[in-house]
C-alpha cells in the first residue's frame, strides 16, 4: 500500500477517535456531534440592544482611539467601549421594536447559502435576554415587541431542516450586580458572582432548554482575568451537567472554559476569526465575521469577498473543522443588503461545490501552497476533492500520490475533464486550464475519483 493508502487508514483511525470521544466520554447520547461534523457550515447572529446604536454613541464611533478602551470595531461591546451609562443603555429596551424581522426569511437565506445550523445571541455580555425570561425583567418582555423571536426562529429552523442553537454569555453580565465585567473595570467578588450564577445564569440556561429545546449552546470565554477568577472547573462541570441532564442531545462548545475546556465538551471553538494551520484531533469550529464587527455597525464597510470566506470554509473542512459565519442584523430586524449578497454568492458556490464540504473529511497529505484537500465515499466511489483557494504559479499542479491511483479527474462544478499524467516519484501532475489555475472565478474544486479505497 502506498502513501495515500496509508493516509486513508490514518483517516479511519481519526474518525474512530471521534466516535470514541462521543461514546466513552461523560455523555449520555452516542455520536451526539455526528450532525455537526457532517454540516460544516452555520450562521451566527449577533443581535440585541447594541444593534440600535450601530457602533455610534454621543458623537463617537467605534473604533475610537481617544478613549482608553475604545479602539475596537466590536459594536456589541459599545456599552463599555464608548462608556454608555448603564441607565441610558437600559433605556434602549424601550426602543427595541424590530417590525421588519421575519424568522422564515432569515432561515431561508441561511439554508440557501448552504448553511445547516443556526446560532443566535440569546444573551450577550450586556445581560439583555432576547426572550421573555421569567428569571430577569431585562428582557424582550420589557420591549414594545411582544412576539417570541427565539420561538419563531426555532420553528423556522425545524421547518427548513437546520439545527438551532444559542449563544449565552455565562461569565460576563454587565447588568446583574454579580456578573463579570471587562478586565479594565473593578472585578466583582466571588460571593457576588456566585449569586449571579445561581440567580441568573443557571436558571436562564435551563429556561432556554425547557422552552426551545436547542441543539447547541455556544458559551464565551477567551482566557482573560474574569475567566480565571470565576469559571472554575467546578462551575464549568456544573453547567455542563445541567445541560447533559436536561438536554442530552445538546452540543457544548469549548469556550465554556477557554483555559480548561475539559473532556465533556462536544467541539473546540477557536478564537474569533482564527484558523488553525494543522489538522485538529477533535471536532472544532471557527467563529468568523463578514466585516470587522459582530453586532450591526452602520459604518463598518469592510466586507470580505465571498471567495475569501469560501476559502476559509474549505480550508477548515480540510482540517476537520466547521465555519460559523456571522451577520449582525439591523435593529429593525432586517438583514444588511451586503450580508444578503454575500450569503447568496456563497450559496451559489455551495450549490455547485458543496459535495467537497458536507460530510467531507481531511486528507492528511501535504498540499501545494494555496491548495487544500478533502475526501469522502459516495456510493461505491472514493473521491478526493482538491480545492484551489489561491492562484497557482503554474498550470501544472503536482500532487503527492500516484497517477495510477486515479480513475478520473474533472472539475466538480462543470464536470469538465482534467488531464493528468505521472510526475514521477509517486506523484501525479494535473494539467489545469489557465482560468482554473488563476482561480479567476473563485475557489476551484477538482474531483478525483480513485480506483479503490485501498490504493496499490
Amino acid at each position: 500500500m502506498n502513501y495515500i493508502g496509508k493516509q486513508l487508514l490514518l483517516l479511519a483511525a481519526w474518525c474512530s477517535f471521534f466516535g470514541t470521544v462521543c461514546s466513552h466520554g461523560q455523555t449520555t447520547t452516542v455520536h451526539r456531534a455526528d450532525w455537526f461534523k457532517e454540516a460544516r457550515f452555520g450562521l451566527f447572529i449577533h443581535w440585541g440592544l447594541y444593534s440600535i446604536l450601530g457602533g455610534t454613541y454621543n458623537g463617537r464611533t467605534l473604533p475610537d482611539t481617544t478613549l482608553k478602551n475604545g479602539n475596537s470595531w466590536y459594536a456589541e461591546w459599545i456599552q463599555q467601549r464608548l462608556e454608555v451609562p448603564n441607565a441610558e443603555y437600559r433605556e434602549l429596551a424601550s426602543r427595541f421594536n424590530p417590525l421588519e424581522f421575519d424568522a422564515e426569511t432569515w432561515i431561508q437565506e441561511a439554508k440557501n447559502a448552504g448553511m445547516r445550523y443556526f446560532v443566535i445571541t440569546a444573551k450577550h455580555h450586556d445581560g439583555f435576554a432576547l426572550w421573555d425570561s421569567n428569571v430577569s425583567e431585562y428582557d424582550l418582555g420589557s420591549t414594545p415587541y411582544k412576539k417570541d423571536l427565539l420561538g419563531d426562529l426555532a420553528n423556522a429552523c425545524r421547518k427548513y431542516g437546520l439545527k438551532f442553537g444559542f449563544y449565552y454569555s455565562h461569565c460576563e453580565d454587565w447588568d446583574h450586580p454579580g456578573g463579570a465585567v471587562p478586565s479594565w473595570l473593578p472585578q466583582k467578588n466571588e460571593a457576588d458572582f456566585e449569586k449571579y450564577w445561581r440567580e441568573k445564569c443557571l436558571p436562564q440556561v435551563s429556561e432556554l432548554i425547557q422552552r426551545y429545546d436547542p441543539d447547541l449552546f455556544w458559551f464565551d470565554t477567551w482566557g482573560d482575568e474574569q475567566e480565571k477568577l470565576f469559571i472554575s472547573d467546578k462551575r464549568r462541570d456544573e453547567l455542563i451537567s445541567l445541560i447533559r441532564k436536561q438536554a442530552p442531545k445538546c452540543l457544548i462548545n469549548g469556550r465554556i472554559s477557554w483555559l480548561s475546556p475539559g473532556n465533556d465538551i462536544d467541539f473546540l471553538e477557536m478564537m474569533d476569526n482564527a484558523y488553525p494551520n494543522q489538522l485538529q484531533m477533535r471536532p472544532w469550529q471557527t467563529p468568523a465575521t463578514m466585516v470587522e464587527s459582530w453586532g450591526w455597525h452602520a459604518k463598518d464597510y469592510n466586507w470580505k469577498p465571498a471567495s475569501e470566506m469560501v476559502g476559509y470554509l474549505v480550508s477548515n473542512t480540510s482540517k476537520g473543522g466547521n465555519y460559523l459565519l456571522n451577520i449582525g442584523p439591523k435593529p429593525d430586524g432586517s438583514m444588511p443588503v451586503m450580508a444578503i449578497r454575500r450569503l447568496r454568492e456563497i450559496g451559489g458556490w455551495m450549490a455547485a461545490n458543496g459535495e467537497a464540504v458536507y460530510g467531507a473529511v481531511p486528507v492528511n497529505l501535504e498540499m501545494p501552497k494555496g491548495v487544500v484537500a478533502t475526501q469522502k465515499k459516495i456510493a461505491s466511489a472514493y473521491n478526493l476533492y482538491i480545492s484551489l483557494i489561491n492562484p497557482q504559479t503554474s498550470n501544472e499542479l503536482i500532487l503527492p500520490f500516484s497517477a495510477g491511483d486515479i480513475k478520473a479527474c474533472s472539475m466538480l462544478d462543470t464536470a469538465m475533464p482534467i488531464a493528468f499524467n505521472s510526475a514521477g516519484e509517486g506523484k501525479v501532475k494535473l494539467l489545469l486550464p489557465e482560468k482554473v489555475a488563476a482561480v479567476s472565478d473563485g475557489v476551484q474544486v477538482l474531483r478525483l475519483t480513485l480506483k479503490s479505497d485501498k490504493v496499490k
